[in-house]
């Protein structure tokens, strides 16, 4: 039974031989408990203290259904050391003034059966390279850091106005060096970090960093919540390091996170104190059949606890700019697994209590700092993933927008001639694309298990056509409303899928298209970055003239996307079959002189256009609902765009300016 507030204050009042220590653990302990405790890190797991003037580490750890705790370590030879038992609130600790950073420790849990298990330490700062498991101590090293400036700049910006273009890594398989090994955090910050500077990024994210026993989970099924995988490299410093050369460089850095399972591994979370103690205690909800881990048990108050404790720790100790939530549908719905399920007290099947958690999160977290990119993976149509909490959304500020991610990349599967009969892959998404604060993302999933890489997926006639319909797709991303994101390899036209055991296929490199293809988008995410008619107005319908989409027969597409200003525009046209479309208009809405800023045709990027007309004059013909129209040749599987110069005064130019 866990002691109310009123009972902790007259527990202290009694056990008056109790340690100062002891007296503040009650207290930590019982905010952990009811769900209200946000920096747990800083009292659970092994924490250097001194204790009647001798220096040591205080081990402390939650099992409140173990029949006893004990402690073995290098300080001990491994012996086994009994714990005290902290009043009744679930936690054990014990002072231990010979144990010092870097020396490897176990907790031993005794069960009621009197069955005994070794277990990793859930709060551990650092552990063992798989497959050793020993948890090992680390302090939180003092860091001199120097990225005042960037956290000043990204707590006063808008996020929702502003360029957010997201380059996803693998730790240790963006590049290796020639013996093979994994690169280092002090490796990627010499090369990463400018290579992602010169390509025009704006954040680097990080798939999980996080202790996993399994390198082919590829970091998404943990072990140690608060530590870095010891593969990577898991001394805090380098990180710390390479975050703040990221922000000096004018770079953000997010990480994924995975609070919905774990993994099931017996040294780890599952069954920690020989009961369900993480997971759920019910069976059918514990397990997770679709991954093979432990669902988190999000109702229990010590579990939020401990995930939003982790939550603050990663965003706070490591300065990083946010969390991507993994599988947020794992946790909304009761019947997502495929395993059985039982409905809700209404009959329904959300999960109540996960609902409950993810707002219960991102309240907490908003609340530390509102800028904080806090960006769901939710695979389905919850509504309101990106409202406000206080107005019954989940808090989120954006969501991939996996609809939008499956039908364009079904539709560019398809052999050109075959695109007409399926347009309504690529005009059904402007149907919702203002639902919600999205990201387009094409990520890691999207280029294993055999679905091929992004190259790899388009129509397979020649190299040239392959990379002229991935230009289109790429153009197509970059021009169409919503932040961004793409895995690493993706920007070199890779056509090998990702192998989390190897480097990027950095070879490709050297053949024909690929160069033209790592320029092209680096043309792209420049325009992108530095054209505010591409991100002021991302989830505003403000943003966004839909000129032409209903063209199944030529297949072609245009928009016009819009920024603040009233001549901050972009026109921007497609073309998704190997036809080039001469006298092709384009509806505008001022009349004047506008300029090609985009031709992903052009032989610069692998295209087979030398030259072409760079300005083009507006003539006074309607088309589709605006006064005026450019006449052009679409080129062939092409993405074009234009900026308008020497705008012609009208009545409707002004009046947009003057507001």
């Amino acid at each position: 039974m866990l002691l109310s507030k009123e009972e902790v204050i007259l527990y202290k009042g009694k056990e008056a031989s109790s340690s100062i220590q002891d007296r503040s653990l009650v207290d930590e302990m019982y905010y952990f408990n009811i769900g209200n405790h946000f920096e747990a890190f800083k009292f659970l797991g092994a924490k250097k203290q001194v204790n009647n003037d001798q220096d040591g580490y205080q081990f402390t750890v939650w099992a409140p259904n173990a029949k006893c705790v004990y402690l073995e370590g290098d300080f001990s030879d491994w012996a086994e050391l009994r714990m005290d038992k902290v009043a009744e609130t679930g936690a054990w600790t014990i002072f231990m003034q010979d144990a010092k950073e870097w020396d490897l420790y176990k907790f031993v849990i005794e069960d009621h059966d009197g069955v005994k298990r070794e277990k990793q330490d859930p709060f551990a700062f650092a552990g063992e390279v798989p497959p050793k498991n020993a948890s090992v101590i680390q302090d939180i090293p003092t860091y001199e850091w120097h990225d005042q400036e960037w956290i000043k700049e990204r707590q006063q910006s808008n996020m929702f106005a502003s360029p957010i273009n997201i380059y996803e890594v693998h730790m240790s398989s963006w590049n290796r060096h020639e013996d093979g090994s994994a690169y280092t955090f002090a490796d990627l910050q010499a090369e990463l970090i400018p290579y992602v500077k010169k390509m025009g990024y704006t954040h680097i994210e990080f798939m999980p960093l996080m202790e996993h026993p399994l390198e082919a989970s590829w970091g998404y099924q943990i072990s140690g919540y608060f530590s870095i995988a010891g593969r990577f490299g898991h001394d805090f410093g380098p990180l710390m390091s390479f975050v703040d050369a990221c922000h000096q460089a004018g770079i953000g850095v997010i990480v994924d996170w995975v609070p919905g399972h774990f993994v099931v591994n017996d040294d780890a979370l599952a069954n920690y104190d020989g009961t369900a103690t993480f997971e759920y205690q019910d069976p059918n909800r514990a397990e997770n059949v679709r991954w093979g881990t432990k669902n988190f048990d999000l109702g229990r108050k010590q579990v939020q606890s401990f995930l939003i404790s982790n939550a603050v720790f990663w965003l706070e100790t490591f300065h990083f700019d946010g969390i991507r939530v993994d599988a947020v549908s794992n946790m909304l719905y009761l019947d997502y697994d495929i395993g059985p399920w039982v409905p809700n007290k209404y009959g329904h099947n959300v999960n109540l209590e996960g609902l409950e958690f993810l707002r219960k999160l991102n309240t907490e977290i908003l609340f530390r700092d509102p800028s904080y990119l806090m960006i769901a993976e939710e695979s389905t149509a919850w509504s309101g993933v990106t409202k406000p909490t206080s107005q019954g959304g989940l808090g989120f500020n954006f969501k991939w927008n996996m609809g939008w991610m499956n039908d364009t990349l079904k539709f560019f599967g398809i052999d050109a001639l075959g695109r007409s009969s399926n347009y309504k892959l690529i005009n059904f998404t402007f149907m919702y694309m203002h639902d919600e604060n999205f990201v387009l993302p094409f990520s890691h999933d999207e280029v294993v298990h055999g679905k091929q890489s992004l190259l790899g997926k388009m129509p397979n006639h020649n190299r040239y056509e392959m990379f002229a319909n991935l230009r289109v797709l790429e153009g197509y991303r970059l021009l169409y409303p919503g932040k961004k994101l793409s895995f690493m390899g993706n920007e070199i036209g890779q056509f090998l899928e990702w192998r989390f055991y190897e480097g990027l296929e950095w070879s490709s490199l050297d053949r024909e298209y690929n160069t033209e293809f790592q320029s092209y988008v680096a043309e792209l995410n420049r325009l992108y970055k530095e054209t505010p008619a591409l991100h002021e107005q991302d989830n505003q319908k403000a943003g966004i003239t839909i000129i032409e989409a209903d063209d199944d027969q030529e297949t072609t597409l245009s928009f016009i996307r819009h920024g603040k200003a009233a001549d901050a525009l972009l026109v921007c046209a497609f073309n998704f079959t190997p036809v080039e479309r001469s006298h092709y208009r384009i509806g505008v809405p001022y009349a004047g002189t506008y300029q090609v800023v985009l031709n992903s045709e052009m032989k610069t990027f692998g295209g087979n256009w030398v030259s072409q007309t760079t300005n083009f004059e507006t003539v006074a013909v309607p088309h589709k609902g605006q006064p005026y129209s450019l006449e052009i040749n679409l080129p062939s599987l092409a993405a074009i765009a234009f900026e308008p110069v020497n705008i012609k005064p009208t009545s409707e130019t002004t009046r947009n300016k003057n507001h």
